[in-house]
């Protein structure tokens, strides 16, 4: 296995998410739809946030009621902003957004992510497109051993030896690149890395659309400046 560096890859982007996260689910398309207008394969990566450190926790009841929390006034007021935006820009995708019942903890579905990209890029898309929309619709269980197994079996990907794999080499992969990507300052997701330049958030698309097609003109200001399914200010589908 190569020898993994948090801000170097042989493709031309690096993509950083999180499956937990709202921003990165709403990130997904409008990334990949950038991907396939350039002809391009990212290299999409786990970063499996400790949200708790800085936005406390908490917990809802099967009636959607916060049954246990640890958070201040601010935290909540900034949770709450967070979903209410994100949920916005899901429903314009067509997605349905719903605020999960506690923080997961995503770092099994990260291995499965991880053992995915053995199989290759389309693999890896593939995976990401199964387990996104029904985690935020509150439809799987990303800490289950035998539903995240499920999951790549319906991607058509291999797992035989995922189990073993989760709970030992799997894991201490995961467990180490997240440290090294945290001590790089890649801090939150979607991040995006590309050549020496670094973006957080999918506002930036379009300034990484400039990056990768010669930097014609100047370089475009940070928005959310297209909603029709290809992101901000993308270069027209190639054929």
């Amino acid at each position: 296995m190569p020898t993994f560096d948090p801000l170097r890859s042989d493709a031309p982007v690096i993509v950083y998410v999180d499956i937990k996260s709202p921003y990165a689910f709403i990130a997904k398309d409008p990334t990949r739809a950038l991907e396939q207008s350039l002809g391009l394969a990212f290299d999409w990566r786990p970063l499996t946030l400790n949200i708790p450190s800085y936005l406390g926790s908490a917990k809802l009841d099967k009636q959607g009621k916060v049954a246990s929390a640890d958070r201040t006034p601010a935290q909540w007021g900034g949770v709450r902003y967070a979903y209410k935006d994100a949920r916005r820009y899901a429903a314009l995708q067509g997605y349905t957004l719903r605020g999960t019942e506690k923080i997961w903890d995503t770092s099994l579905v990260h291995i499965a992510m991880q053992w995915s990209k053995q199989y290759g890029h389309q693999a890896t898309a593939r995976f990401l497109d199964a387990v996104y929309e029904p985690f935020w619709r509150r439809a799987l269980d990303v800490e289950s051993l035998e539903v995240v197994t499920g999951m790549l079996a319906h991607c058509d990907i291999a797992t035989e030896g995922f189990g073993d794999y989760a709970r030992g080499a799997g894991a201490r992969e995961h467990d180490d690149t997240q440290q090294q990507i945290f001590d790089a300052g890649i801090f939150g997701v979607p991040s995006y890395i590309v050549g020496e330049h670094r973006f957080f958030g999918r506002d930036h698309l379009s300034a990484i659309a400039w990056l990768l097609t010669g930097r014609k003109g100047p370089m475009p200001d940070a928005a959310y400046d297209r909603l029709d399914g290809r992101g901000p200010g993308l270069p027209e589908r190639t054929a």
